[in-house]
């Protein structure tokens, strides 16, 4: 019995003193993306969502241990015209049908829809994948507050205020000269747009700033009384680049509560000659030692022009938890960027809205 317990506790030290499992530790986790684009054609006999070559896959995420992620509906913006509303508007329902029918249709036993971060929890334990929908660009809306609650009924969970351009809801950081954008045209949010966002708050969907100016990413924290998230941004003190969140406005983000989530666009995490998982996991250490821990996640940008060499489609997924794992970050740690931070926002959000 003394041998058994001698050989025990030397089983124990040694794998105290292993080190960490990287495989073991994203296996364990829940790791979300929290932007996958979608085409058009997504979820029909020209792309099946299970197989098709994309970056993004059923059998891809499978692979990968890309448990969850949130499918957007993006349309992009145009002239604001009510004929150019309209199209958005069937554009949109366009790709949300089309997440529908992934989950409900095609494969509801490999992928299920997630209105709530209890789902997403749920439905991973149950052995599935998660899809949840958000919305990128508030062009979708128009300047018909109705369709949000529409949206917010078919799924959507959160929303990107504006993208390329700016839109009657607020300013975008890349305004579209072809459009006849100035450097600003409301100043940040206008005064349709915190409307807006006081209906996303009572509805639960997210406010996403991501592809906001600085002075709309602002704004919108403070009129909205649930925390916001930039679903898919990087740090701008590391690469200058317009779509990237500068300290002041990553240390608001925090301040408030929120999350960003670190996005793998090359152009976004680039270090003077390339970008690859080393270089946005930098952007992760920097966001981590300037907000903390609790308030940074990851995303891809897969289908809208993210990928970087290392994490270029799900199947590559683990090799972020693993230089995570070089950097000595501990499994909480991950758990935390991968879906926790996100989750805990998401629940705050579904708080606020259940006040409201």
């Amino acid at each position: 019995m003394r041998l058994q317990v001698l050989i025990a506790w030397a089983a124990l030290a040694l794998a105290a003193c292993s080190p960490p499992d990287p495989a073991a530790i994203h296996a364990a986790s829940l790791p979300l993306d929290t932007h996958v684009d979608i085409s058009f054609e997504f979820a029909t006999e020209t792309e099946d969502p299970r197989t098709a070559d994309i970056q993004v896959n059923l059998d891809k995420m499978r692979a990968g241990g890309l448990d969850a992620a949130f499918f957007i509906v993006y349309v992009g913006q145009t002239a604001r015209t009510e004929a150019n509303y309209a199209q958005a508007a069937v554009d949109a329902m366009t790709k949300f049908d089309a997440i529908h029918r992934m989950t409900d249709t095609l494969y509801p036993d490999l992928i299920g829809l997630a209105t709530s971060a209890d789902d997403v929890e749920e439905l991973v334990a149950d052995g599935r994948l998660a899809a949840a929908i958000g919305i990128e660009n508030g062009y979708v809306i128009g300047r018909d507050l109705a369709l949000l609650d529409r949206y917010f009924e078919l799924g959507a969970r959160y929303m990107t205020l504006v993208h390329n351009g700016h839109n009657d809801i607020a300013d975008s950081a890349q305004p579209n000269q072809e459009l006849g954008d100035g450097p600003s045209e409301h100043g940040g949010v206008s005064d349709f747009g915190a409307t807006v966002i006081r209906r996303m708050n009572e509805l639960g969907i997210m406010v996403d700033v991501s592809h906001a100016s600085k002075a709309a990413a602002l704004e919108a924290m403070e009129i909205s009384v649930a925390p916001v998230i930039a679903s898919h941004s990087s740090v701008r003190a590391l690469t200058d680049h317009v779509r990237n969140l500068d300290d002041e406005t990553l240390l608001k983000l925090a301040d408030d509560g929120g999350v960003v989530q670190v996005v793998a666009f090359e152009n976004y995490v680039r270090g003077a000659t390339a970008a690859g998982v080393k270089e946005l996991v930098d952007h992760i250490d920097h966001a981590v030692r300037l907000i903390g821990i609790e308030h940074v996640g990851i995303s891809s940008d897969f289908g809208g022009g993210g990928g970087i060499p290392g994490w270029n489609d799900a199947t590559q997924t683990p090799a972020v938890t693993a230089e995570l794992v070089a950097r000595g970050y501990s499994a909480r740690d991950i758990e935390l960027l991968w879906s926790g931070n996100l989750l805990r926002v998401w629940r705050e959000t579904e708080r606020v809205a259940a006040e409201l």
